[in-house]
C-alpha cells in the first residue's frame, strides 16, 4: 500500500501502481469524468500514470490551468494528425500548449502553402477524429529506436531535436491513431474529450527561432470541452479587436511604429508621451513615499560591465550586436538591463548595515533584439523602459521590503481600477538544490518571506517549485482585464547572483562584510507593455487625471472660435488639458468624431454661451449635462483630478 496526500491534507493509502484516474472514480464517480490530468510530487501526469511510491496528489479539470494545459497540448497532437492526413509528407517541428490554446510548427512539402482560408477544412478533419475517441498511448524509446522510427517516416525536424537536445532514457512517444509525436506528456486518456475546435490564424516562424534557419508554417488554435466555452470565447475575442490597443492607439494618437526607424521601436507621440509620464509621474510620487532614490544611467555599457553580471552569456543572442569603438578591442552593448548599473552605484560608496536598505529607481530604457515575428504592438516591441528599481538589503530585512512593495503594486493596480489580481509564487526545486546560487539557509528565508508577505497581505497566490530563477525566488503579479484575459505586470525577485558577481557587501554589526540580498521590482513591468495593457483594459476610455485630453471644445459654427480659444486659455489656468475642435463640420459630426477619440467632456459654444460666459457640458456616454460657467467647469475638472490623484 502507498499513502496518498491531497491538497488538503488529508491521507488514503491505496495499492501500489494505482492511477490517477482510479484515485478520481474512488472519490467521486461524476468527478472521473471532469478531471483531465492530475499532479504528482508537483509533476503534471497522464492520468493512467502508474503511482508506485508514497506521494502528493492533486487533480485537475478544465477550470486548473494545469488541466487546460493539457487539453491543449493533447489537442495540438490532434491539429498534427489532422494535417498528416490533409498533406501528404508534411514535416513537424514544435507544437507545444501555450496560454491561451496551442499552435505547430510545420513544413508542407511540394510547393504546398497553408493559408487562412484552409483552416475550415483542417477544423473539419479534427473533428471528425476527435469523434474517433482515440486513446492516446505513452511509450519509452530509446535513443537510438526514436532515431530510427522518425527518420523512417521522414521527420527531419524530429531527429533534428532527438539528435541535438534530448539524452538517452528521457525520450517517450504518444500515439493517436496513425499518429505518432515525440512527445513528454501529459495528455488526455483520449481525443473524444474535445468537443469544440477553432484554428484561429496562420503565421510563419523559424526554425527553433532561428531566422538563419527555414520558415516554417505555424497554425494557432483553441478548443474546448463544450461548445458554449467556444462561442464565449469568440464572443471575447471580437470584443479584444475593438479594444486591441494598436488600433485605438492611432486613433487617439499615442504612439506609431515606422519601418524607416526601424521594427519594434516605438515613437510616442505628444498625448501618448503625456499620458506616459502622467504615469511615471504617478509612481514616482508614490515611490517618494517609500525613500526611493532616482537615478539616470547610459543606454549603453561596456561589455565587460554584462560580461561579469552573466546578461552577455544569458542575453547575447537577443541583444543588438556589439557597438565597436575606434579604440582597439573595446567594445558596448546597447543596455539589455538596468540592474548592472544600479550595482555599481552601490559599490561606488562604502556600506554600512546601517545604510540598509538602499533603494535605486530609474525609469530606464533597455534595448533587447525581438525576433521580428515576435514584435506586437507595445506589447513586444525591442526598445522599451522599466519602471525599474533595485533594492539593496540584509537578509533579514527582505520580508519587509516585499511587503513595501506590494503595497506599491497595489496602490498602482486600484488606481488603474485593475480589481482582480493574483500572484504566482516561484521557488526552488525542492529535489534539486544543486541548480541555484546561495545557501539552503538564505533560501529558505526568503522563500519564508515571500509566502508570509502574501499571507499577511491576504493576497491569493499560487505556488509554483521549480519555477524560481537559478538566483533567486519571485512573486510575479497577474491582472484579469474587462474582458477577463490575465495579463503578467508586476514582479518582485530576490537575487543572490548579481551581489555575488559584483562582490557587493556591507558591514556589519559585528564589523565583519557580508553580502547584501537584492531585491528586483517593477510595478508597472514596462511603460510600453502597461499602457498596452491599459488601453485594452479601458478601451482607451483612461481615467480623467490620465487621459491626453479631458475636454474638446466644440463651437458651433467659426464665428465662434475666438471664444473657443479663450475658453481653452480659461481652463488651462486650472491645468485642464482641452483641445479646440474648430473644423468647418456640422455640430452632430464633431460631437460623434471626438466620443471616437474617447475625450470624457465636450463643450459646445455657441450665442448664447458666449453672451452667459458659458459652455454646454456633454459627458461620454451620458449626453448632455446642461450649462456652466467656463470657471465653475475648470474648478470641477481640477477638483475631480485632484481627488483622484491624491487618493492614492
Amino acid at each position: 500500500m502507498i499513502k496518498i496526500t491531497f491538497p488538503d491534507g488529508s491521507i488514503r493509502e491505496y495499492n501500489e501502481g494505482v492511477t490517477g484516474l482510479q484515485i478520481a472514480e474512488s472519490l467521486s464517480p461524476q468527478l472521473a469524468k471532469e478531471v483531465l490530468s492530475c499532479g504528482v510530487n508537483g509533476e503534471t501526469v497522464d492520468l493512467n500514470y502508474p503511482i508506485t511510491t508514497d506521494a502528493k496528489f492533486v487533480l485537475y479539470k478544465w477550470d486548473d490551468e494545469e488541466g487546460k494545459h493539457t487539453f491543449w497540448h493533447t489537442s495540438a497532437h490532434l491539429l498534427a494528425e489532422a494535417l498528416q492526413d490533409l498533406y501528404s509528407g508534411i514535416q513537424f517541428g514544435f507544437g507545444p500548449a501555450i496560454e491561451n490554446g496551442f499552435f505547430y510548427d510545420v513544413m508542407p512539402v511540394n510547393g504546398e502553402v497553408i493559408k487562412e482560408g484552409d483552416l475550415p477544412v483542417i477544423e473539419k478533419k479534427m473533428q471528425e477524429l476527435a469523434a474517433k475517441k482515440e486513446p492516446l498511448v505513452r511509450r519509452n524509446v530509446s535513443k537510438t529506436d526514436a532515431l530510427k522510427e522518425f527518420n523512417a517516416a521522414g521527420q527531419t525536424y524530429k531527429c533534428e531535436h532527438i539528435d541535438q537536445d534530448l539524452e538517452d532514457g528521457t525520450i517517450s512517444t504518444y500515439t493517436q491513431g496513425n499518429f505518432t509525436d515525440l512527445c513528454r506528456g501529459p495528455h488526455l486518456l483520449n481525443t473524444g474529450i474535445i468537443k469544440a475546435i477553432k484554428l484561429t490564424s496562420v503565421s510563419a516562424a523559424f526554425w527553433r527561432g532561428d531566422a538563419a534557419r527555414e520558415q516554417m508554417t505555424r497554425i494557432y488554435g483553441i478548443t474546448f470541452p463544450k461548445k458554449k466555452l467556444l462561442d464565449d470565447y469568440l464572443v471575447m475575442l471580437e470584443e479584444a479587436k475593438k479594444r486591441d490597443h494598436r488600433k485605438i492607439g492611432k486613433e487617439m494618437e499615442l504612439f506609431m511604429f515606422s519601418d524607416v526607424v526601424g521594427k519594434g521601436l516605438p515613437i510616442w507621440l505628444p498625448k501618448g508621451a503625456g499620458l506616459r509620464l502622467r504615469l511615471q509621474e504617478f509612481l514616482r510620487r508614490i515611490q517618494s513615499r517609500y525613500d526611493y532614490k532616482e537615478v539616470i544611467c547610459p543606454p549603453i555599457g561596456n561589455k565587460l560591465l554584462y560580461v561579469t553580471s552573466g546578461h552577455y552569456a544569458h542575453y547575447g543572442k537577443d541583444s543588438f550586436q556589439p557597438i565597436h569603438t575606434p579604440e582597439e578591442g573595446e567594445e558596448y552593448f546597447l543596455k539589455p538591463m538596468n540592474c548592472p548599473h544600479h550595482c555599481m552605484i552601490y559599490k561606488n560608496t562604502p556600506r554600512s548595515y546601517k545604510d540598509l536598505p538602499l533603494r535605486i529607481a530609474e525609469f530606464g530604457t533597455v534595448c533587447r533584439y525581438e525576433q521580428s515575428g515576435e514584435l506586437h504592438g507595445l506589447t513586444r516591441v525591442r526598445s522599451f523602459t522599466q519602471d525599474d528599481a533595485h533594492i539593496f538589503c540584509r537578509p533579514d530585512q527582505v520580508k519587509d521590503e516585499f511587503l513595501r512593495v506590494m503595497d506599491i503594486i497595489s496602490i498602482v493596480f486600484r488606481a488603474m481600477n485593475f480589481t482582480e489580481f493574483e500572484a504566482q509564487i516561484s521557488l526552488r526545486d525542492p529535489n534539486d538544490h544543486e541548480k541555484y546560487m546561495g545557501s539552503d539557509e538564505i533560501w529558505d528565508k526568503a522563500e519564508a518571506a515571500i509566502i508570509e508577505a502574501c499571507q499577511e497581505k491576504g493576497l491569493k497566490a499560487k505556488i509554483e517549485y521549480g519555477e524560481a530563477a537559478f538566483y533567486g525566488p519571485k512573486l510575479d503579479f497577474m491582472v484579469k482585464d474587462a474582458i477577463g484575459r490575465r495579463w503578467q505586470l508586476g514582479t518582485i525577485q530576490v537575487d543572490y547572483n548579481l551581489p555575488e558577481r559584483f562582490q557587493l557587501e556591507y558591514t556589519g554589526a559585528d564589523n565583519q562584510k557580508h553580502r547584501p540580498v537584492m531585491v528586483h521590482r517593477a510595478p508597472f513591468g514596462s511603460m510600453e507593455r502597461f499602457v498596452a495593457v491599459l488601453i485594452e483594459h479601458t478601451e482607451g476610455k483612461f481615467p480623467l487625471w490620465l487621459t491626453p485630453d479631458q475636454c474638446a471644445i466644440l463651437p458651433i459654427s467659426e464665428k465662434f472660435n475666438d471664444y473657443a480659444n479663450e475658453v481653452k486659455n480659461i481652463l488651462a489656468k486650472y491645468d485642464v488639458r482641452a483641445v479646440v475642435d474648430d473644423r468647418n463640420e456640422k455640430i452632430g459630426r464633431k460631437i460623434r468624431d471626438n466620443e471616437m477619440k474617447r475625450i470624457p467632456f465636450m463643450l459646445i459654444v455657441g450665442e448664447k454661451e458666449v453672451a452667459n460666459g458659458e459652455v454646454s457640458v456633454r459627458k461620454q456616454g451620458e449626453g448632455d449635462k446642461g450649462a456652466m460657467k467656463v470657471e465653475d467647469f475648470g474648478k470641477k475638472i481640477a477638483e475631480e483630478v485632484s481627488e483622484m490623484i491624491n487618493k492614492w
